[in-house]
């Protein structure tokens, strides 16, 4: 019987991993280590700065700063790094901060009388206390509705494509206007595709290049630097999500909607000038494949409804947190947890704990409780020591025989109260 057993290798769960380690938990984590950031196309970087990327371990003595060190490479503020870099980083954490690695996948988490029942994808079942649940954003990819249906043949998000030089000499349409969007539209480019861009917004908007870290008094009381860009918004979100969980629920669901939308990194606009098809205020309306296997959109833009015919489209469209998606969990366990919010992602108490004991949760799952910073990487160091204390809580709870009874989807409370 393991105390916690984490679901999932990226930054959170990774991070998760190292700070039970060092408290001396019988831990035992599952996931392919940063497995979706090696995935991405090797022309892409990392959006956050060097010193707002780091994972987290209990002593922070392996930051990507140390890493980059290894390498001999100079991780500064305001140069973007290879997203392969920091992939190959969250690699060296895992081999220096976690001890019990299992590169299998999880198929289901179950509850069971002592705990949960965890089974492996070759069929393994394990016993397990608590269970953190770090999924990352890939269960959770958002594929605009007249597109969902259609085979990958024709329409894939933009999470699932590593390398892009297959589609060269190839129409190709990217939905959204995000860094994503943009930066696969620019990749596509650059390696031979006729590319354009359809976004539902009416402008591009585009991050600046950030100011220099010392900038004097004043600069820095107006503007502050934080993990999540500067201001005093960005703050709130990287500093105190603590604080964020306690707004009234209708404030969270509107901060979370509208904060830190879609916008391309200020590096990536010079590359992005080479695509020339950008089309604002448009949506897909319908979508269905042709005779000779492209593929036909009607399109609603300022001048009206449009038709296009493209080879492929790639929906560059982000990710909703929805229970619903995180199908590693039992029906039974998804249909007992409280939700928050009409997106339906699970509500998030103290310490990271669902509604349902011992079941914990981190990353973008907990992003509409807790803030737009548990959307990024930057998420994982407030989340990782804060999840393991209240698993060494509900452990304590277990062993007194105090665990609380499940609070089932029926028995809502108002969520700021949770």
């Amino acid at each position: 019987m393991y105390d916690l057993v984490i679901v999932g290798a990226g930054p959170y769960g990774l991070s998760v991993a190292a700070h039970a380690a060092a408290h001396g938990l019988n831990c035992r984590t599952f996931g392919r280590p940063m497995e979706s950031w090696h995935a991405m196309p090797s022309g892409m970087f990392l959006k956050s700065e060097p010193w707002a990327s780091h994972l987290s371990d209990p002593r922070g003595a392996y930051g990507l700063d140390t890493y980059a060190t290894t390498r001999g490479v100079r991780a500064e503020h305001g140069v973007p790094l290879p997203v392969g870099f920091f992939a190959d980083y969250g690699d060296w954490f895992a081999r220096q901060a976690v001890p019990a690695l299992d590169e299998r996948l999880i198929a289901s988490v179950a509850p069971h009388p002592d705990g949960f029942s965890v089974v492996t994808e070759d069929g393994e079942t394990l016993r397990a206390r608590t269970v953190a649940l770090a999924v990352g954003v890939l269960p959770f990819m958002e594929i605009p509705g007249p597109l969902r249906d259609l085979p990958r043949a024709y329409v894939t998000h933009s999470s699932h494509h590593g390398e892009l030089d297959g589609f060269a000499g190839r129409d190709v349409t990217v939905v959204g206007a995000g860094q994503a969007a943009l930066e696969t539209a620019a990749i596509l480019t650059e390696q031979g595709a006729r590319t354009r861009i359809l976004a539902r917004s009416d402008r591009l908007r585009w991050n600046t290049l950030p100011p220099a870290l010392d900038r004097g008094l004043w600069p820095s009381l107006r503007a502050p630097h934080t993990g999540l860009g500067c201001g005093w918004h960005n703050r709130l979100y990287a500093d105190t999500p603590g604080l964020f969980r306690r707004l009234p629920a209708p404030t969270r669901e509107r901060i979370f909607d509208s904060a830190l939308g879609p916008a391309g990194a200020w590096w990536l606009r010079e590359r992005f000038a080479a695509v020339t098809d950008v089309r604002l205020g448009t949506r897909v309306v319908a979508a269905e494949p042709t005779d000779d296997e492209r593929l036909r959109l009607e399109v609603s833009g300022p001048a009206g409804p449009e038709v296009l015919t493209t080879d492929h489209v790639i929906a560059a469209t982000g990710f909703t947190p929805s229970l619903d998606r995180a199908g590693v969990l039992s029906p039974a366990l998804r249909g007992a947890l409280r939700t928050v919010g009409a997106g339906g992602a699970p509500e998030v108490g103290a310490r990271f704990e669902s509604s349902w004991p011992g079941l914990f949760l981190a990353g973008l799952l907990t992003a509409p409780s807790y803030g737009p910073s548990m959307r990024f990487v930057f998420g994982a160091g407030y989340t990782a020591g804060r999840l393991v204390r209240g698993v060494r809580q509900r452990l304590r709870a277990t062993a007194r025989g105090t665990v609380a009874r499940p609070r089932t989807g029926e028995e809502r409370t108002p969520v700021g109260r949770a």
